[in-house]
């Protein structure tokens, strides 16, 4: 039985002759020390008029460093709530202020003079609106070439946002010590130390503070778990990132600070603020029924006779299919478009018999040429590809299928060439989408030459990005960079088929936490039992087909259904008909339940940009216990989401905010916020709350 837990100073002159008499001799003596009194009181009043001068100079000048909550310091700088306790800390870790050079106009603080030379520094406040203070910062070195760091504290605050990452917590965990990295794009599934595909330069605290990284940053991010803190460091030198054309390599560190009543409002002002929003939302057939694709079950080796089984499979078991996704190795070689005649014997056969079953088509695809293939000269004849810095040559990138050029997309040549051969595979075989895959700036030389020259390499990512638009009905995305406003599906990186936090079941949820924080709404997990590699895979492998955990696969399943969308590789007949009848099941819950909240939201994300997945402090800001929780979520305010992560588990403890909440049971909570210690959760089911209102 599960136990519910309650939260719980003159002297007169004589006249006389040139002889003294001894009483003036007396007089005279006595005297003496009435001057030295008088001369003694006159310094130390002089010292007291010089000591109020001195303090009232201070007076000002703390004054003058005061800026509506905020006092700044030669070695930084702390923000204060109305209650006058310190919420925000930044140090000034590359250099400090000369405050003698510091004066105020109006809302502007700026000071001209550091220790290692001239700068450009301010800080300028904003109030946007009543609830809301900003604060724009910027620390611009006019002589100093080497680096600008200001390092943030956490201030036993909760932090989200930043990026995907291999091993995701929520909220963000500071583990070592890290120097500051390139804050830029990257595959985390071959680098699980690096930043991932989706990632923006926003940070946001339970303590209602926001902070967001300009675009002109040559931005590096690193951390302390002694200190407690995350170091923003700008700097040329050592890095990828390169300044304006014609401009000088002299490093500027500019954000700005926002701090809002709670940590919900001061979100939803900068993502309304700050982030651009998608134009429309993606095809409502992908919210309401599973993508099937080929990569977790064939991997390279798919073919025709493969792909129309698994269409028939899918009939024949009884589910619905948004679109069947049609992943890698279709091609005779990695750089071209059409289908291997030996694989695809009947490429055009094979479409119409799948239309006729009602069955979408969509392909994968890539920004990369191998050598080998015959598209590779011609791209390099027509100039298509990255560069090398001399940019006469076309610069060879390694990825996970070979070596080959990536085209250069903010060369508009390429892009036109990469589209028109979608558009004829769209046209000649009605494929209805495509999986954009990679687009991460790590795929990009060490030292590269574009076009159009890139001060931030992730910019790279934005421009692939683009690509997907005129495909975006059913188009996915695993990167995104300034790309909110591409209304597609963005996937989170590949998953392997095990439990934990590092690319592992427990991650999907701080991952999807993550992403919609940085702006991201219209999320596609990865497939349900993750890619089943075989080094890769929990819980000892099936010797004839390398299923994942069985288990794992199930509570997987049940979690995916209440994601905004389903996709499926490794399927459920591959164990038995028990999977598929949970399968079943929840796929109907999925379309009859999520899908239509979750299409209510995709609308709204058009005007808020608000998450369609929110962590439990959504609704709950005031409470500490809600800021920790990175095993349950809402869609929308109200249904809530606690699956169970554990294996062999068939209970949970489950947190409900306070209000009143009726249980997928029929159960009704009315006294939170409570803890359910062990609430039971057969394997067949997912524990989910309706907020009764």
């Amino acid at each position: 039985m599960y136990q519910i837990v309650p939260v719980a100073p003159g002297e007169q002159q004589m006249a006389g002759g040139a002889g003294a008499s001894p009483l003036k001799k007396k007089l005279a003596n006595e005297g003496r020390p009435l001057v030295m009194a008088g001369m003694l009181g006159c310094v130390l009043v002089l010292a007291a008029v010089v000591a109020w001068c001195y303090y009232s100079a201070s007076l000002r000048k703390a004054e003058l460093l005061k800026t509506e909550l905020l006092d700044l310091d030669k070695d930084g700088f702390i923000i204060r709530n109305q209650a006058g306790a310190v919420i925000f800390t930044m140090t000034f870790r590359s250099g400090t202020l000369d405050l003698d050079s510091c004066s105020k106009d109006g809302s502007i603080l700026s000071c001209t003079q550091s220790d290692s030379g001239k700068l450009n520094f301010f800080i300028q406040t904003v109030r946007p609106k009543d609830t809301v203070m900003c604060y724009r910062v910027r620390w611009e070195e006019l002589q100093n070439e080497r680096l600008v760091e200001h390092a943030m504290a956490y201030n036993d605050s909760h932090w989200y946002g930043g990026a995907e990452t291999a091993t995701q917590y929520w909220p963000i965990r500071i583990q070592g010590e890290e120097e500051p990295l390139p804050f830029i794009t990257s595959d985390i599934y071959s680098n699980r130390n690096a930043f991932g595909g989706i990632l923006e330069r926003y940070w946001l605290s339970s303590n209602a503070t926001a902070i967001k990284i300009n675009d002109s940053v040559p931005f590096h991010l690193g951390w302390s778990e002694k200190d407690r803190t995350l170091r923003f460091q700008a700097r040329y030198q050592d890095s990828p990132f390169r300044p304006p054309d014609g401009q000088q390599a002299l490093p500027e560190l500019s954000y700005r600070v926002c701090v809002g009543s709670d940590v919900t409002s001061i979100h939803k002002y900068m993502v309304r603020r700050y982030f651009p929003k998608p134009i429309k939302v993606p095809s409502t057939e992908v919210f309401k029924h599973p993508v099937w694709s080929t990569w977790a079950l064939h991997k390279t080796s798919v073919t025709q006779e493969k792909l129309l089984r698994y269409a028939s499979d899918i009939t024949k078991h009884g589910f619905t299919c948004s679109h069947l996704e049609l992943d890698d190795r279709y091609t005779a070689d990695y750089g071209e478009f059409d289908f291997d005649p030996q694989k695809f014997p009947n490429a055009s056969g094979m479409f119409d018999k799948l239309r006729e079953d009602k069955f979408q088509v969509s392909l994968w695809t890539h920004p990369f040429i191998n050598y080998d293939s015959i598209n590779f000269g011609v791209a390099v004849e027509k100039g298509l590809f990255v560069r090398e810095p001399s940019g006469e040559l076309p610069a060879l990138v390694r990825w996970w299928n070979g070596i080959g050029g990536i085209l250069d997309f903010t060369n508009p040549e390429a892009r036109e060439w990469y589209s028109s051969h979608l558009r004829m595979l769209t046209a000649r075989y009605d494929v209805t989408s495509f999986k954009f895959d990679a687009g991460e700036t790590s795929y990009l030389p060490h030292q590269f030459s574009t076009l159009v020259p890139l001060s931030d390499p992730s910019t790279f990512t934005r421009r692939y990005t683009e690509m997907a638009v005129p495909f975006s009905e059913r188009a996915e995305l695993r990167v995104g960079y300034q790309s909110q406003n591409i209304s597609c599906f963005f996937r989170i990186i590949d998953r392997d088929s095990v439990w934990g936090y590092e690319l592992g079941l427990k991650s999907i949820i701080p991952t999807v936490l993550t992403i919609s924080i940085l702006g991201y709404q219209f999320v596609l997990p990865d497939m349900i039992g993750g890619n089943a590699y075989p080094n890769r895979t929990t819980g000892g492998l099936d010797g004839k087909n390398g299923l994942p955990d069985r288990e794992l696969y199930i509570r997987w399943l049940e979690l995916s259904a209440f994601m905004p969308a389903m996709q499926f590789s490794i399927p459920p007949w591959a164990y038995d008909d028990e999977v598929v009848q949970i399968a079943q099941k929840f796929t109907g819950l999925h379309e009859t339940l999520v899908a239509p909240r979750v299409l209510e939201l995709a609308g709204e994300v058009l005007d808020t940009g608000d998450p369609i997945v929110r962590p439990l402090w959504w609704i709950a800001n005031d409470d500490e216990a809600a800021y920790k929780i990175d095993s349950q979520f809402l869609i929308g305010d109200d249904l809530m989401v606690a699956p169970v992560l554990e294996p062999g588990k068939q209970e949970r403890d489950i947190y409900l905010p306070a209000g009143r909440w009726r249980s997928y049971k029929g159960e009704h909570f009315d006294k939170g916020p409570i803890y359910l210690t062990d609430y039971p959760v057969d394997l067949d089911e997912v524990a989910f709350f309706t907020w009764v209102h």
